[in-house]
């Protein structure tokens, strides 16, 4: 749980910011969208395996060459 202790000469604003930004890096919100609706062990094993399938695509995909400002103004 995510408490924020505001200070004297502190404004709720500031307060607040301080707030959100501990619930994001505490992944409240993502744990509590993770367990709004039950998966079956099945579902979560495709999902997992899925979820491989595209982190590894994306790893060993072919990467273009970069073109630096050079280059470009060097064709011109």
């Amino acid at each position: 749980m995510a408490y924020v202790s505001v200070n004297n000469n502190e404004s709720i604003e500031s307060a607040l910011r301080r707030f959100k930004r501990k619930v994001i890096t505490e992944e409240i919100i993502k744990d509590l969208k993770k367990h709004a609706h039950f998966v079956p062990p099945g579902q979560k094993a495709k999902l997992k395996s899925v979820n491989a399938r595209k982190r590894n695509r994306k790893r060993f995909r072919p990467t273009a060459p970069r073109t630096t400002n050079q280059n470009f103004n060097q064709n011109r």
